[in-house]
């Protein structure tokens, strides 16, 4: 569990947070004087990002993601928040108190950061998204320092749609170092994942895409892809079956046909023996013995 620079000390003595703070129903999803052009593009990203977080070290019921969501990080300023484009958190409950989902994320109440947060850059946000901002005084502290030295994400990861180019960074003691990608693919160990590019049609749109693959580098299939594919096969089943019953009609027709040659031929085996015995019979009427010709 990453610990919160905001937590209790004993000089500052823990509340009960769930009783003198404000919660997620309290805290909104956004806020209305901020504005945010919506793009289809980050939307499908994201959610492709989402379909395809499948770790293999945590059940489905022990993970949150987060898509554009208010992540509030310090009970003392409760109004400062980050919201990414993309975050997962593992070790936590799928839904909010284990029945509702979230309106946004309350590190106060969850006590839980976020494992992974993926960046979307655009012009407007590529300075903050690359931790080239300086924190003014009198504002909240900066995307970089909340993810790295308050939540303590332990893996930051920014993509450029405009160039397509893919950076990912590792948290070391309070700082974000580089990550070299092998093959060109994070490898996450503890999730037993990788994040690749991977060219593709997503929802209709044909381009490079962001998404989760397994450890070893196979592709994580959509729900979509996983249905398509269950018909590919389903339909390759159904013509391997048809086949075999065409096969096997033959078979049927050609024993068939074997066995009526079979009969045709004792049939005429018959008749030549027949047709041999009374020519025997009439040679020995005539006083010729059979067995003495030829």
């Amino acid at each position: 569990m990453n610990e919160l620079a905001t937590l209790p000390t004993p000089s500052n003595p823990p509340l009960a947070p769930r009783q003198t703070l404000p919660t997620m129903y309290d805290l909104p999803s956004e806020d209305p004087e901020e504005i945010r052009m919506p793009d289809e593009y980050h939307e499908l990203q994201s959610m492709l990002l989402r379909v395809t977080f499948r770790p293999g070290t945590f059940p489905g019921e022990q993970l949150f993601v987060g898509t554009d969501l208010n992540i509030y990080y310090d009970r003392h300023h409760l109004n400062w928040y980050k919201r990414p484009d993309w975050f997962a958190v593992v070790g936590v409950e799928r839904l909010y108190e284990g029945h509702d989902s979230r309106d946004s994320y309350v590190m106060w109440q969850e006590l839980v950061s976020p494992f992974v947060i993926v960046e979307l850059l655009s012009p407007s946000t590529e300075n903050e998204d690359l931790g080239r901002t300086v924190r003014q005084p009198g504002n909240p502290p900066t995307k970089w320092e909340v993810y790295s030295q308050i939540l303590r994400v332990p893996y930051y990861v920014v993509f450029s749609r405009l160039n397509n180019e893919f950076q990912a960074f590792h948290l070391v003691g309070a700082r974000y170092q580089p990550v070299s990608l092998s093959n060109g693919r994070l490898l996450i160990r503890e999730l037993e994942l990788s994040l690749n590019l991977w060219r593709g049609t997503y929802e209709g749109l044909n381009r490079l895409w962001l998404r989760w693959f397994t450890a070893d580098g196979q592709l994580i299939l959509t729900p979509n892809e996983e249905a398509a594919a269950a018909a590919q096969l389903a339909t390759e089943a159904d013509r391997r079956a048809t086949e075999a019953d065409r096969r096997a009609t033959e078979a049927d027709r050609r024993a068939t046909e074997a066995d009526r040659r079979a009969a045709e031929a004792d049939r005429r085996l018959q008749e030549a023996q027949q047709q041999a015995e009374l020519l025997a019979a009439k040679l020995r009427e005539l006083n010729i013995d059979p067995n003495s010709l030829g």
